[in-house]
């Protein structure tokens, strides 16, 4: 009897040396980027600052997430002025199940999710927090298209240049219209959407090497380097008779020009204004005033965010990727490789490095 309780506690304490050691194995690590401080001018590598930690286990209705595609976008520049500083930096991700305790969200499933620059993520997509700018969902199913999509042309730009030029812009067939920023991830869509309507389509952005790409391969039917070219000159040149839609990525000048050659009636579309998205903000740059242009030819210029039609989003997908599949609409993505890459990916976008959608491999 008495050895068996000495077996029995030589077993016990064993087993309780071998527990920290399992628990050690198991243990989840993530890498990520905080926002170490807030960007002042062009942002800058050092502002953002990579740390490892652990996670905890999960809990009932979470599930970990693997990141394997991840995004940079325009708006991270403005949003993050309002965030305090040491929280994950933020943007969405395409991420792979690899555990769950939710039935909805299986393990091998995919999904899309604003769950920030981390490798590793738990989150519970039926209680998304504060800073989640949409619910996470599960992607549908892409075919042989790649998962890198759902970051670009099937994902929120795609959403944004689909709702955003036609429900605001209304665009008819014959039209004029104008788009800036147009080699980027939304406006290159914006004008491919406006030839499908049926529209004369002008595009201004900034290399030649663009332009190029916007003529011969998206086939607007014109394109100009902005860098190179007056504005208003192009305009004269290449919408003679006036432009009746303009969908505005930059703000500053050049959109108030376009606004000057506006028709009566004509309509604006506001998605951004990256021209001055890096600039002090107390000092911000000046451009020529749009009232006169409003109000004497009458004209509807309304912003938006495009999370307004999230009971629409799957309409949007669904419609973009058949345009995709019938060859119809034609994307481009600029790849950067690597997880830690990530700060110089965002600021390359910034600078207009990217042609298309910007995406990471982590």
């Amino acid at each position: 009897m008495r050895q068996t309780l000495v077996i029995r506690s030589a077993i016990t304490s064993v087993l309780l040396t071998l527990r920290p050691v399992r628990a050690r194995l198991n243990m989840v690590k993530t890498k990520k980027f905080i926002l170490a401080k807030h960007f002042q001018g062009e942002p800058k590598e050092s502002d953002l600052q990579l740390v490892e930690e652990e996670l905890p286990p999960l809990k009932d209705g979470e599930i970990l997430c693997e990141a394997v595609w991840l995004s940079v976008d325009p708006y991270m520049r403005p949003y993050t002025a309002r965030l305090p500083t040491g929280i994950t930096m933020i943007g969405s991700q395409v991420g792979k199940i690899i555990e769950s305790r939710n039935k909805g969200f299986p393990v091998g499933k995919y999904v899309l999710g604003y769950l920030g620059w981390q490798t590793k993520t738990i989150h519970n997509p039926q209680q998304p927090s504060s800073s989640t700018m949409a619910p996470t969902y599960l992607l549908p199913d892409f075919g042989e298209l790649p998962l890198s999509l759902a970051l670009g042309v099937l994902g929120m730009p795609g959403n944004t240049a689909y709702f955003g030029f036609l429900e605001i812009c209304q665009p008819k067939a014959g039209e004029v219209v104008v788009v800036s920023g147009a080699a980027g991830a939304v406006g290159s869509l914006v004008g491919q959407i406006a030839r499908i309507k049926g529209c004369k389509v002008i595009g201004f952005a900034g290399s030649d090497d663009k332009v190029r790409w916007l003529k011969d391969d998206l086939h607007f039917d014109a394109a100009y380097n902005y860098k190179k070219t007056d504005v208003d000159t192009a305009l004269k040149e290449a919408a003679p008779n006036g432009v009746d839609c303009y969908f505005d990525n930059v703000g500053g000048v050049m959109s108030s020009t376009v606004l000057s050659h506006m028709n009566p009636r004509g309509r604006i579309s506001v998605c951004g204004s990256i021209s001055s998205y890096n600039a002090d903000a107390k000092q911000l740059p000046s451009a020529p005033v749009v009232q006169p242009s409003l109000v004497f030819k009458e004209l509807k210029m309304e912003g938006f965010i495009v999370h307004r039609w999230l009971d629409r989003w799957m309409e949007g997908i669904h419609q973009m990727k058949d345009w995709v599949k019938n060859k119809e609409l034609v994307y481009r993505e600029t790849v950067t490789e690597g997880f830690e890459n990530m700060p110089k990916a965002f600021i390359g976008m910034l600078r207009g490095e990217n042609t298309g959608k910007a995406v990471v491999k982590a």
